[in-house]
């Protein structure tokens, strides 16, 4: 495990600085000592400088950095995967509504979203390179650019499934730690690099010492929290413990859940060519 290491204050540089120079001015009495020790003192003091200045520039946040991009690692394959999604979504007063999804993703920037359950929905498919989303219809003849944050099902948006690594997205900064049941958590907060991104700001929780994703809470621009979501039955998924279960609440309706599970998750070396026109027509009857 990793922990921030502990810089000077300014205080203590001025502090350690002034000693430095009244130590070395008792050690040379000479005028030509005294330029030499003058110079010693300043590249000391350039040398205490570097930590501040990487602070500033965000170094500081290499742990935040970090245990971001393990996390990713422990929910999804660096490399490319295929992966089965059943979303479940019940809210007050109504049944359940079940759909389920196949997943072809690559890295952070190439997924392919195929419905393939209701029946009735079987033929649409999402496509996503970079940050742009497309929706192929079987009744439509073009397809229809969406934004990732618009809603896909239930509480689950275009880019829980399109887009759902945090690393590359967001800039994280560690806000503090936190011990819940005995565990202790990073709380990391994550802000969205542009505004193409699904969230504006995610709130994350972090095991300290595994790395395992806890909680998140997501917010839009104007600060309010949209949804929470929580990691679960973390079980052998595409050859790692990986959780199995992510439960998503609504924050604005109680009430409205929906509950994420993942099966038949597979590496996968997918070309580029997997994320084309082309090969949707492959997909699409």
């Amino acid at each position: 495990m990793f922990f921030p290491r502990s810089e000077p204050t300014a205080a203590m540089k001025t502090l350690l600085a002034d000693r430095l120079r009244f130590s070395v001015s008792r050690l040379f009495r000479s005028r030509g000592r005294a330029l030499w020790a003058s110079a010693l003192v300043s590249v000391l003091l350039v040398v205490l400088a570097v930590p501040a200045r990487a602070e500033e520039t965000g170094g500081g946040n290499a742990l935040a950095r970090e245990m971001l991009l393990r996390a990713d690692r422990i929910r999804f394959p660096d490399q490319g995967f295929r992966v089965d999604v059943t979303i479940t979504t019940t809210q007050p007063g109504s049944e359940p509504e079940v759909r389920a999804y196949r997943i072809l993703s690559k890295g952070n920037t190439r997924t392919l979203v195929q419905t393939t359950a209701p029946a009735i929905d079987r033929d649409q498919i999402l496509l996503m390179r970079d940050r742009d989303l497309w929706a192929f219809l079987p009744n439509l003849s073009q397809p229809i650019r969406l934004p990732l944050a618009q809603r896909l099902t239930g509480q689950v948006a275009n880019g829980d499934l399109a887009r759902a690594n945090f690393s590359g997205d967001y800039e994280p900064t560690l806000l503090r730690r936190e011990t819940i049941d005995g565990e202790t958590y990073q709380v990391l907060q994550l802000d969205a690099v542009d505004k193409w991104v699904t969230y504006r700001r995610v709130i994350y929780w972090v095991n300290a010492s595994s790395f395992r994703p806890f909680r998140a809470e997501y917010y839009a621009l104007s600060g309010r929290l949209l949804k929470t979501a929580r990691y679960q039955d973390f079980k052998s998924l595409g050859g790692a413990i990986r959780p199995t279960r992510l439960v998503i609440d609504d924050a604005l309706r109680q009430g409205n859940r929906s509950i994420l599970e993942y099966s038949n998750m597979v590496e996968r070396d997918l070309p580029d060519k997997v994320f084309t026109k082309d090969y949707l027509k492959k997909l699409v009857p």
